[in-house]
Parts: C-alpha cells; structure tokens; sequence
C-alpha cells in the first residue's frame, strides 16, 4: 500500500490490536492519525492467533478509507536473533519469519526489530550472528519484500544497536539491502550518549546518522522524550516536553524538511491518561509542524 498519498504531518502513535488487528486503525482514527505503528500478534508470547481473511478484509477496508499510510509494524520484544541460547534463537528465527509474513499480508513495509542482545558471548559475535540470521531469513522470505528496520536501541546491557557505527556494520553485512532500513528512536539514541536537545547538538547528530549509516535507510522515527539524563543508557521513555530530551528537540524533527516524509510516531507511556496524552502528544507535534 505503500503508493497510497502521504497525509501530512505524518504522524501517529503505536496503537492496539485486542479485538482484531483492525482496531488498530480505529484507534488511529480516533486520534487523526496520519500513520500508526502496531504488533501483528501478541508482544509477550511466541505462539501468533491466525490472522482470519475476515480480520485481514476490514483491516485494508478500514485502513483504505481513514488514509492511513504507512503502518509500521513491530515484532514481539521476545525476539533475540543474536542470542547464544539455543532455544531462544530458534524461538526468535521462526517467530521472526512469521511476522515476515503476516506483514505482508498486512500489506506493512517496516517491521520494527530490536537488533539483539549477544549475552555471554561479545559484540562481534553477537552483530555477525545478527548479520548471518538476516541473510538466512532474507533468503527464505525472498518472494517478500518487507523490510527488517533495525532499531537504535539506548545501550542496556548488552543490547545491540546503541552505536551508530553498530548499525552500519550490521547493513554492510546484508547482501539484500532492499529487505533492511532503521528506525531511529529519540529516546534511544539520547540515552546512548547522542544529544539532539538544542539545533547544533540535533544537526550533528542526524548528520552523523547520515555520514555512519545513510539517511535514504530511515524509514520509521519513535518519537520519545526521556526519563533519564543524557548518555545513561537507560530505557524510560516520558511524554513530549516532560523529559531530559525537552520540547525543542521534537521542534526541529517536525521542521526538519529531510524527515518529511518519515513515519514519526509515538511510544509514549500508556498507562492511566495514554489515550489522552497520545492526543496531547500529537497535538504538540502539529503545532511545530506549523509554527
């Protein structure tokens, strides 16, 4: 669906799929969403509900008439395709072909994949495992043309994909790069060390981004602000404005004519007022767009 007109400002939030996956483009509509992100299947379990052809024909139909374009989708956080844990990495290959699959079938170009967490073993083990798995699926999904969009991650643990220069090692290594992008994560990439806070910090940044990796691999930006300070490498993501990241940072996406045409969506906290502060989020995002 991708040829289908871009709605500007393009952007969204994740939004659920309980009830059918369907209801996650109502849940876009009831916030004038532009794009949405959304889980194919169930984020904390390996087992996937069979997608009906039911579900599937008031998905597109629903999808079709509220102009919502792109759907980013992202995979279950179980998924390690860098662990050294043989059950896990099987679990993770075959559940990750699966929502392959049920992207395109979803009709969705962006599967949104943490890149991996190597564990016991080293980085180099852990990014050249990730490197092999991609060809390997790509190579069995090859009649499919979704796209595995790494995430910038904040760098816990052993986390994968906090580094630029991570990411970039483990694109080289794709022979398929037309089944790779990113998706660049505001909160991710302030708590691994990378400060977009005022224009000059923001214009170095994404232009490392682009000297490292290549802005034409961006296809997806969560928009985060954070709960922890610059560079501790802690994943807390906080509403717009209201973390150490600020207002401004947001501003200069929203204005930044090179991200024009790049889903922007948030993963802000959900609980007790999450519908509500989506809509406030969002609102604070048009603002800049036309200030």
């Amino acid at each position: 669906m991708s040829p289908q007109k871009l709605r500007q400002p393009l952007i969204g939030a994740h939004m659920s799929i309980a009830g059918g996956v369907f209801n996650a483009i109502a849940h876009g509509v009831e916030m004038d969403c532009a794009t949405i992100q959304l889980f194919t299947k169930s984020n904390n379990q390996w087992k996937a509900k069979i997608l009906t052809d039911e579900e599937v024909e008031q998905y597109f139909k629903d999808r079709v008439k509220a102009g919502i374009n792109p759907v980013v989708a992202h995979t279950s956080y179980l998924i390690n395709i860098a662990s050294p844990k043989e059950d896990i990495y099987i679990k993770s290959v075959e559940s990750l072909i699966e929502e392959i699959e049920r992207c395109h079938v979803l009709g969705i170009d962006d599967l949104v994949l943490h890149p991996g967490s190597y564990l016991d073993t080293t980085e180099e083990i852990g990014i050249q495992k990730i490197v092999d798995t991609l060809n390997s699926i790509f190579e069995k999904t090859h009649k499919l043309k979704t796209r595995i969009a790494l995430e910038t991650t904040a760098g816990q643990g052993t986390n994968l994909g906090y580094k630029f220069e991570q990411l970039a090692r483990m694109i080289d290594g794709i022979e398929n790069k037309t089944r790779v992008s990113v998706c660049m994560d505001t909160c991710h990439i302030f708590a691994a060390g990378y400060d977009i806070r005022d224009k000059k910090s923001y214009e170095k940044t994404i232009r490392q981004f682009d000297d490292i990796i290549g802005l034409s691999y961006l296809k997806a930006m969560h928009l985060n602000d954070s709960k922890m300070e610059l560079g501790r490498k802690r994943d807390r993501h906080e509403h717009l404005g209201k973390g150490f990241i600020g207002a401004d940072a947001f501003r200069f996406i929203m204005q930044d004519k090179r991200l024009k045409n790049i889903p922007k969506l948030l993963e802000t906290p959900k609980e007790r007022d999450g519908i509500k502060m989506d809509k406030v989020n969002l609102d604070l995002l048009r603002k800049f767009h036309i200030s």
